[in-house]
Protein backbone atom coordinates (compact mmCIF):
# COMPACT_ATOMS: atom_id res chain seq x y z
CA UNK A 1 0.00 0.00 0.00
CA UNK A 2 3.19 2.67 0.46
CA UNK A 3 4.24 1.78 -2.75
CA UNK A 4 1.31 2.28 -4.59
CA UNK A 5 0.99 5.82 -2.80
CA UNK A 6 3.98 6.64 -4.06
CA UNK A 7 3.39 5.35 -7.43
CA UNK A 8 -0.20 7.42 -7.51
CA UNK A 9 1.45 10.54 -6.14
CA UNK A 10 4.36 10.53 -8.74
CA UNK A 11 2.19 9.67 -12.17
CA UNK A 12 -1.46 10.41 -11.42
CA UNK A 13 -1.38 13.98 -12.14
CA UNK A 14 0.26 13.39 -15.56
CA UNK A 15 -1.65 10.53 -16.54
CA UNK A 16 -5.13 12.50 -15.66
CA UNK A 17 -4.12 14.98 -18.06
CA UNK A 18 -3.59 12.96 -20.33
CA UNK A 19 -6.47 10.34 -20.37
CA UNK A 20 -8.72 13.61 -20.03
CA UNK A 21 -7.55 14.58 -23.33
CA UNK A 22 -7.83 11.42 -24.52
CA UNK A 23 -11.25 10.68 -23.69
CA UNK A 24 -12.77 14.35 -22.45
CA UNK A 25 -14.39 12.76 -19.63
CA UNK A 26 -13.24 13.80 -15.97
CA UNK A 27 -14.78 11.13 -14.37
CA UNK A 28 -13.86 8.06 -16.87
CA UNK A 29 -10.52 9.39 -17.06
CA UNK A 30 -10.21 9.37 -13.14
CA UNK A 31 -11.82 6.10 -13.57
CA UNK A 32 -9.52 4.66 -16.22
CA UNK A 33 -6.27 6.08 -14.66
CA UNK A 34 -6.93 4.35 -11.19
CA UNK A 35 -7.66 1.20 -13.18
CA UNK A 36 -4.50 1.40 -14.85
CA UNK A 37 -2.22 2.33 -11.60
CA UNK A 38 -4.13 -0.51 -9.78
CA UNK A 39 -3.31 -3.01 -13.14
CA UNK A 40 0.30 -1.73 -12.98
CA UNK A 41 0.75 -2.05 -8.99
CA UNK A 42 -0.48 -5.38 -9.43
CA UNK A 43 1.71 -6.20 -12.24
CA UNK A 44 5.35 -4.79 -11.41
CA UNK A 45 6.76 -7.81 -12.38
CA UNK A 46 5.62 -7.50 -16.34
CA UNK A 47 8.03 -3.95 -16.55
CA UNK A 48 10.65 -5.46 -18.24
CA UNK A 49 12.71 -2.37 -18.13
CA UNK A 50 12.27 -0.09 -14.55
CA UNK A 51 14.15 2.41 -15.62
CA UNK A 52 11.35 3.05 -18.33
CA UNK A 53 8.42 2.39 -15.71
CA UNK A 54 6.87 5.76 -16.46
CA UNK A 55 6.66 5.04 -20.56
CA UNK A 56 5.44 1.51 -19.31
CA UNK A 57 2.78 2.87 -16.96
CA UNK A 58 1.73 5.44 -19.62
CA UNK A 59 1.17 2.96 -22.38
CA UNK A 60 -1.48 0.90 -19.59
CA UNK A 61 -3.49 4.24 -19.52
CA UNK A 62 -3.33 4.54 -23.43
CA UNK A 63 -4.61 0.89 -23.56
CA UNK A 64 -7.00 1.55 -20.99
CA UNK A 65 -8.27 4.77 -22.92
CA UNK A 66 -8.39 3.04 -26.35
CA UNK A 67 -10.42 0.35 -25.40
CA UNK A 68 -12.77 3.01 -23.45
CA UNK A 69 -13.33 5.11 -26.67
CA UNK A 70 -13.88 1.60 -28.35
CA UNK A 71 -16.21 0.53 -26.43
CA UNK A 72 -17.90 4.16 -25.81
CA UNK A 73 -18.11 5.75 -28.97
CA UNK A 74 -19.31 8.87 -28.12
CA UNK A 75 -18.52 12.54 -28.10
CA UNK A 76 -15.24 13.53 -27.04
CA UNK A 77 -14.16 17.08 -25.26
CA UNK A 78 -10.62 16.87 -24.84
CA UNK A 79 -8.30 19.60 -22.71
CA UNK A 80 -10.63 21.42 -20.45
CA UNK A 81 -8.02 23.70 -18.82
CA UNK A 82 -5.47 23.84 -20.78
CA UNK A 83 -5.35 27.65 -22.39
CA UNK A 84 -1.72 27.70 -23.55
CA UNK A 85 -2.14 25.45 -25.88
CA UNK A 86 -3.72 28.10 -28.41
CA UNK A 87 -1.20 31.29 -28.07
CA UNK A 88 -3.17 33.29 -30.66
CA UNK A 89 -6.24 33.34 -32.48
CA UNK A 90 -6.47 36.83 -34.80
CA UNK A 91 -8.62 38.08 -36.77
CA UNK A 92 -12.55 37.75 -35.66
CA UNK A 93 -11.94 35.41 -33.14
CA UNK A 94 -9.94 37.87 -31.67
CA UNK A 95 -12.63 38.61 -29.73
CA UNK A 96 -13.83 35.51 -28.19
CA UNK A 97 -13.19 34.92 -24.57
CA UNK A 98 -11.31 32.29 -23.49
CA UNK A 99 -14.26 30.01 -22.45
CA UNK A 100 -15.16 30.04 -26.43
CA UNK A 101 -11.44 29.53 -27.14
CA UNK A 102 -10.99 26.45 -25.16
CA UNK A 103 -14.25 25.15 -26.38
CA UNK A 104 -13.38 25.74 -30.01
CA UNK A 105 -9.85 23.84 -29.28
CA UNK A 106 -11.76 21.09 -27.48
CA UNK A 107 -13.61 20.48 -30.54
CA UNK A 108 -11.12 20.88 -33.55
CA UNK A 109 -9.18 18.17 -30.61
CA UNK A 110 -12.09 16.06 -30.50
CA UNK A 111 -11.96 15.48 -34.19
CA UNK A 112 -8.87 14.56 -34.71
CA UNK A 113 -8.11 10.78 -35.15
CA UNK A 114 -7.48 8.83 -32.17
CA UNK A 115 -3.44 8.14 -33.26
CA UNK A 116 -3.11 12.35 -33.88
CA UNK A 117 -4.66 13.65 -31.01
CA UNK A 118 -2.48 11.13 -28.73
CA UNK A 119 0.78 12.43 -29.97
CA UNK A 120 -0.07 15.87 -29.97
CA UNK A 121 -1.18 15.63 -26.28
CA UNK A 122 1.79 13.92 -25.54
CA UNK A 123 4.39 15.82 -27.18
CA UNK A 124 2.92 19.62 -26.28
CA UNK A 125 0.88 19.04 -23.17
CA UNK A 126 2.91 16.49 -21.86
CA UNK A 127 6.21 17.70 -23.06
CA UNK A 128 7.23 14.10 -24.24
CA UNK A 129 10.34 14.19 -26.95
CA UNK A 130 9.63 12.52 -30.12
CA UNK A 131 11.92 9.05 -28.88
CA UNK A 132 10.32 8.46 -26.15
CA UNK A 133 6.62 9.12 -27.73
CA UNK A 134 7.77 6.61 -29.87
CA UNK A 135 8.82 4.35 -27.69
CA UNK A 136 5.39 4.80 -25.93
CA UNK A 137 2.96 4.36 -28.50
CA UNK A 138 5.30 1.74 -30.27
CA UNK A 139 6.23 3.42 -33.54
CA UNK A 140 9.07 4.88 -35.28
CA UNK A 141 10.59 8.30 -34.59
CA UNK A 142 9.45 9.75 -38.25
CA UNK A 143 5.84 8.19 -37.86
CA UNK A 144 5.35 10.10 -34.52
CA UNK A 145 7.29 13.25 -35.79
CA UNK A 146 4.38 13.06 -39.11
CA UNK A 147 1.64 12.87 -36.48
CA UNK A 148 2.44 15.40 -34.57
CA UNK A 149 2.72 17.48 -37.64
CA UNK A 150 -0.41 16.86 -39.53
CA UNK A 151 -1.95 16.94 -35.83
CA UNK A 152 -0.58 20.97 -36.13
CA UNK A 153 -1.68 20.95 -39.59
CA UNK A 154 -5.38 19.65 -38.56
CA UNK A 155 -5.73 21.55 -36.16
CA UNK A 156 -5.05 24.98 -37.65
CA UNK A 157 -7.19 24.44 -40.41
CA UNK A 158 -9.84 23.45 -38.40
CA UNK A 159 -9.19 26.47 -35.83
CA UNK A 160 -9.02 28.63 -39.05
CA UNK A 161 -12.30 27.42 -40.37
CA UNK A 162 -13.49 28.17 -37.45
CA UNK A 163 -12.54 31.12 -36.24
CA UNK A 164 -13.15 32.75 -40.37
CA UNK A 165 -10.85 32.47 -43.15
CA UNK A 166 -7.79 34.93 -43.48
CA UNK A 167 -7.08 34.32 -39.66
CA UNK A 168 -4.02 33.80 -38.88
CA UNK A 169 -4.19 30.54 -35.92
CA UNK A 170 -0.87 30.12 -33.89
CA UNK A 171 -0.61 26.67 -31.99
CA UNK A 172 2.00 26.97 -29.57
CA UNK A 173 3.46 24.14 -27.44
CA UNK A 174 2.73 23.83 -23.90
CA UNK A 175 6.80 23.12 -23.70
CA UNK A 176 9.30 23.32 -26.10
CA UNK A 177 9.11 21.29 -29.40
CA UNK A 178 12.88 20.81 -30.45
CA UNK A 179 13.15 17.39 -29.73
Amino acid sequence: PEKYEVLVRRYQERLQRFALGMVGDRDAAADLVQESLVKAYTSLYACRNPSRFGSWVHQIVRNACRDFLKNVRRAHEPLEDHPGLVSAIPGPAAELDRGEARRTLRGALAALPDEHREAFLLKHLEGYSYPEIAEMVRASVSAVKMRVHRSREMLRSKLESRAGRGSDVTIAPARSSSQ
